[in-house]
C-alpha cells in the first residue's frame, strides 16, 4: 500500500509539472513606454523613452533576458540622452493565473550624452537593474506588462559622484510563442 501512494503521489506530481509547462513560452519579446527619473549631475532629471526586451525561457520559472532601452530628457538646458544595455536572469512565477510576477537582476552598460549651451559630451560605464513586474495574459501569445519596476544603478563619472541612483518604469506587450 505504501508503495502505491508513493506512485500515485509521483504521478500526480509529474501530471501538475506537465501542466504548468503547457503555458511557459519558449520566448517572449517585450516592447513599450518607459520613464527613468535620474540624478545625475546632484540634478533629477525625467527622461522618457522605450525599452525593449528579448527572454529565452529554458524552463518554467528560468529566463534569460537581454533588456535595451534609451531614454531623454532636459532641465534647465541641459539635454541628457540615455541609452542602457542589460543582460540577466529572469524568474517568474507561471500558474493558471492570467496573471505572471517576475523578478530579475540585470547587468551591463550604459550610454549618456548630454548638452549645455552648446558645449557636449558622453561616457560609457557599468548599470544594472534590479526589479520585477507583472505581465497580464491575454491570450496564448499576447500580454500586457502591467508594470515593470527597476532599480537602475549606474556609475558614470559625473564630477560629483561615479554612482546614479534611478527608477525605470516600463509598461507595454509581450508578445510570447513556444
Amino acid at each position: 500500500m505504501k508503495k502505491f501512494s508513493w506512485l500515485i503521489g509521483v504521478l500526480v506530481l509529474t501530471g501538475a509539472t506537465a501542466v504548468a509547462q503547457d503555458n511557459t513560452p519558449t520566448a517572449e519579446i517585450f516592447g513599450g513606454y518607459s520613464y527613468v527619473h535620474s540624478n545625475i549631475l546632484d540634478t533629477g532629471f525625467n527622461l522618457n523613452g522605450g525599452s525593449a526586451s528579448l527572454a529565452i525561457n529554458p524552463t518554467n520559472w528560468l529566463g534569460f533576458v537581454a533588456d535595451f532601452g534609451g531614454y531623454h530628457g532636459s532641465n534647465q538646458g541641459f539635454d541628457l540622452t540615455t541609452v542602457t544595455y542589460l543582460f540577466g536572469p529572469r524568474f517568474s512565477y507561471r500558474s493558471k493565473s492570467p496573471v505572471t510576477p517576475f523578478v530579475h537582476a540585470l547587468f551591463g552598460g550604459v550610454h549618456e550624452s548630454g548638452s549645455f549651451s552648446g558645449i557636449s559630451g558622453s561616457d560609457n560605464a557599468f548599470a544594472m537593474a534590479i526589479g520585477g513586474g507583472l505581465d497580464l495574459r491575454a491570450d496564448k501569445h499576447w500580454s500586457w506588462r502591467i508594470v515593470q519596476a527597476d532599480y537602475l544603478l549606474t556609475t558614470l563619472s559625473d564630477g560629483n559622484n561615479n554612482r546614479q541612483n534611478s527608477a525605470r518604469i516600463s509598461t507595454g506587450v509581450v508578445y510570447s510563442w513556444d
